[in-house]
């Protein structure tokens, strides 16, 4: 064999076997090139020399078109795109929408989707419905509602009758513009056309109202909507409850609840609809009243969550009603919501209404019954001990929780907070026990900026240990003064 075959061959043996990715990159890429010199051609029906071309359409090849379409070729590619959503074997997901609308850049430049439909029009292209729910669809992914509009008032060009779910695109995008009066306006159009709003139609339309504070329209709509013969769900009920407690009065919260608890069935309230009522009568400074709904819950078989319970304590913290407070914890815990849920909304509150030390008993109870305080409660109780120069209390309820497995939910800075304090107190057999609890690389730099510290010299040698016994740092030079401790470790 010579030495030219033999080389040649050992590369070959030694060179990587291409991987399953790379084939499959490879393999979209190349389909792409045949759609590619189609779209290059800028020919005037394009879509009838497409569906000449033998290659398979997947995610990954229409979004490698759209890519090199980007730069000169934005038109075809939404041509592409378009005639792409159209083939039997293939179906478009939300994201393939996203990125037509990245590659093709639709946001910054919304007028491309109506040069095209002009193109269809110049060229007498042959235009259906489902072509244009395509451009509606890319409309609504992009959040251009002028231009979605201009869509729907093109098809009678193409001597097309848009839908109800056509009109419901445009509503949507005008609803979540906040332009209410032209989605009213479109949805009275659909009446006049022989066409009918439905479900969809009347809840896009209500939320829309009811975002834009329009409270009077979203229940005119809503009663409108039942005289049709919808029945509304609890999701309908809750935006137009949370509209009316928002905007109405608590009276009328409290009437329309009624009626969602006699609908029954799908229309029943669930916990965030109680919650909603809860919070506004508590925004109100009602929060005796919110107790009722409270009780009115439990005797529906609904029971609270983390939220209601906060949202309650809260509000009576906020009016003085303290004990009140308790009896809500006591009434709730263990029904639906934690004991610790409960007792660390106690905590927080009683800590932000400037009663630590009942804080700090309410606290020390729950660790001694085994219920889990949130992380919330946790940080801000170990905060406010240390606050006092109680480093070594902190240290020991921290270290009381980290037995019961839930340090991850306590802020990162309550760590550094109580190794500087250790350090400061010199109580360097607990620093040193807190630094073995961390990564070498979090107490490392913790370490070295205390050593910096031009005057803490007592601190710099407390460092300095805790960096030995922890094999945090590695120690360098030992120097005799304080002075020159900060080089003593790197």
């Amino acid at each position: 064999m010579s030495i030219a075959s033999l080389c040649r061959s050992i590369s070959l043996a030694n060179y990587p076997k291409q991987t399953k990715a790379f084939t499959f990159r490879f393999s979209s890429a190349s389909t792409a090139d045949k759609f590619l010199s189609v779209l290059e051609k800028k020919q005037s029906n394009v879509e009838k020399t497409l569906a000449l071309v033998d290659a398979k359409l997947d995610p990954n090849c229409v979004c490698e078109v759209l890519k090199r379409c980007s730069s000169g070729l934005s038109q075809m590619g939404l041509r592409f795109f378009i005639w792409a959503g159209l083939q039997s074997n293939y179906r478009y997901s939300s994201f393939t929408y996203s990125k037509v609308c990245e590659f093709l850049k639709i946001k910054q430049n919304p007028c491309l989707v109506l040069d095209v439909l002009e193109a269809y029009k110049v060229n007498k292209c042959l235009v259906n419905v489902k072509m244009f729910k395509v451009v509606l669809n890319l409309c609504k992914e992009a959040r251009i509602a002028n231009e979605a509009l201009l869509v729907l008032k093109k098809m009678p060009e193409f001597n097309l009758r848009p839908d109800t779910t056509a009109y419901n695109v445009v509503i949507r995008l005008f609803c979540d513009k906040g332009d209410m009066d032209m989605a009213a306006k479109l949805m009275k159009e659909i009446g006049l056309i022989d066409l009918y709003p439905d479900m969809i139609t009347y809840f896009m339309m209500i939320k829309g109202f009811c975002n834009a504070g329009r409270l009077e329209d979203a229940c005119e709509l809503f009663q409108a909507m039942k005289g049709q013969g919808f029945s509304p769900n609890a999701v309908a009920y809750s935006v137009l409850l949370e509209c009316i407690c928002k905007y109405g009065s608590t009276d009328k919260a409290m009437e329309f609840l009624g009626e969602m608890e006699k609908a029954g069935g799908s229309s029943s309230p669930s916990v965030i609809t109680y919650t909603s009522v809860i919070k506004s009568f508590c925004e109100k400074g009602r929060t005796m009243e919110a107790l009722r709904i409270l009780d009115r819950m439990g005797a529906r078989g609904c029971a609270p969550n983390r939220v209601t319970v906060i949202t309650l304590i809260e509000g009576l913290f906020a009016e003085g009603n303290v004990e009140e407070a308790y009896r809500v914890v006591d009434k709730v815990a263990g029904h639906g919501v934690s004991d610790g849920d409960c007792y660390s909304a106690l905590v927080v509150s009683l800590i932000r209404t400037n009663r630590r030390d009942e804080a700090e008993k309410v606290f020390r109870k729950m660790l001694e019954s085994g219920a889990k305080p949130d992380g919330i409660a946790s940080s801000i109780m170990i905060r406010e001990i240390c606050r006092e120069g109680r480093v070594l209390d902190g240290f020991r309820i921290y270290d009381e929780i980290e037995q019961m497995q839930y340090l991850t939910s306590i802020d990162s800075d309550i760590y550094s907070i109580l190794l500087v304090g250790l350090c400061q107190q010199s109580h360097s057999v607990e620093a040193a026990r807190l630094a073995s609890k961390k990564r070498k690389d979090t107490a490392r730099g913790i370490l070295l900026s205390l050593v910096n510290q031009p005057k803490w010299s007592v601190l710099k040698i407390e460092a300095i240990c805790i960096a030995k016994q922890t094999h945090s740092c590695k120690p360098i030079v030992a120097y005799q003064n304080a002075g020159g401790l900060h080089d003593a470790i790197r």
